[in-house]
């Protein structure tokens, strides 16, 4: 068997982890038109903040690709799969072909149109090569605007303080962090992020760039040394799209992640999910999302029918020593408490918990996950100690007999 994976990033890596558990011989091929061996990229901000080395930013061992026969293809760009022909074209016109197609090409940034960004040197963040070009330019002192509040920009942001910069962080929202907090959560963060000296300016948008200063719908000018375009991300789906196969906001795939296309795969940012806790699909683009679809995809190609269930949104996140873990849907009956330091939300539906946000203590927080996706009743637990202070005892002897001794009833 022939395997040939586009990508090389977290999805990538559970795919080879899958196809490896059931076949040991076929070949597989990696083509990624970033040149590192695969690296991880919530690290990136680390390795810009000096926290992470370049030994230690790889998401596996060096000799990964050896360990498991693959051979790689790096610093070359996928510009076409040729379904009919069964084979994969690099934009050096090379051919790879395939059996089994994996495409996990992951997101990119978006940068929104904005008069007079075509004047300015500016960065994203999302790649080892951007930080490589942040950290080649920046200085002591330097003025640093980034468009966008959300993890990308947050995380910009801590990384560049420690360089003693002049941080003012942009966003249309009215918040920070809104796909993630909700308004009194954002409010606390916020306030944490704005005692280490980054200044917010929020519910407003850039009007226009000059070389080195933005003027804002809101009337404000700020000037900056350096742009970071922080806004969002979108996938990677032109691969598939161009081939024939279904795209929506992203790729979709069914629960063996198969694309509609004959023998491809998807897992990853690109690819559209089940959320379980909102009973909708979505876009979840988290890492632990990217691998287990990867891993089931890859047990799929290799011919052992597996599924991937139970997806839903989590995020963990540390910002200047506040950590934050969050999962799941927000609508619903809410149960709220907090302290100057800490914020607790619980969502319920149908007799349920369905979300929650955790800020400052996240200890546990797995305890509440895993109810979210095993669909456990709130009426076979006790409720004053899963809100109060989760742990094992909260659930029936059988649950936690199953949980701890591996005890099936």
């Amino acid at each position: 068997m022939n395997y040939v994976i586009i990508g090389n990033s977290t999805a990538a890596v559970g795919t080879i982890a899958g196809i490896r558990e059931i076949d040991s011989v076929g070949k597989i091929t990696v083509i990624s038109d970033e040149k590192y061996h695969t690296y991880s990229r919530p690290l990136i901000s680390y390795w810009l903040e000096g926290k992470v080395s370049d030994k230690n930013i790889y998401y596996r061992e060096p000799d990964f690709y050896e360990k498991n026969g693959v051979e790689t293809i790096l610093g070359k760009k996928a510009t076409k799969i040729e379904t009919e022909k069964k084979c994969v074209v690099l934009d050096d016109g090379l051919s790879v072909p395939y059996d089994k197609l994996m495409v996990a090409t992951g997101s990119k940034p978006f940068v929104p149109p904005m008069k007079g960004l075509e004047k300015v040197n500016y960065h994203t963040f999302m790649t080892f090569d951007s930080v490589k070009a942040i950290r080649s330019e920046i200085k002591k002192g330097m003025k640093v605007l980034i468009i966008g509040a959300g993890l990308i920009g947050l995380k910009a942001a801590e990384a560049l303080s420690v360089y003693e910069t002049d941080i003012t962080v942009i966003d249309l929202a009215d918040r920070i962090l809104p796909s993630i907090l909700d308004v009194k959560a954002g409010i606390k963060m916020q306030s944490h992020i704005e005692n280490h000296g980054v200044k917010f300016i929020l519910k407003t948008s850039v009007e226009e760039f000059s070389e080195h200063s933005a003027k804002l719908q809101n009337g404000m000018t700020v000037d900056f040394d350096m742009l970071i375009v922080a806004v969002g991300v979108r996938p990677n789906t032109e691969l598939v799209s161009d081939a024939g196969g279904k795209v929506e906001r992203g790729i979709i795939t069914d629960m063996t992640q198969k694309t509609s296309l004959d023998d491809i795969y998807s897992a990853g940012d690109c690819t559209v999910s089940y959320d379980s806790s909102a009973d909708t699909n979505r876009i979840l683009a988290i890492l632990p999302n990217a691998y287990l679809q990867g891993e089931t995809a890859g047990r799929n190609m290799a011919g052992r029918e597996n599924y991937y269930l139970n997806a839903i949104p989590m995020n963990a996140i540390g910002l200047f020593g506040l950590h934050i873990i969050s999962a799941g849907d927000y609508n619903g009956e809410e149960y709220v408490t907090e302290t100057e330091n800490t914020y607790k939300k619980l969502v319920f539906r149908d007799n349920k918990l369905k979300g929650y946000i955790l800020m400052g203590d996240v200890e546990r927080a797995g305890i509440y996950t895993g109810m979210i996706k095993e669909g456990i009743e709130i009426d076979d637990v006790n409720e004053e100690l899963l809100k109060q202070k989760p742990q094992m005892m909260m659930f029936s002897k059988e649950r936690r007999e199953e949980k701890l001794g591996g005890i099936i009833r």
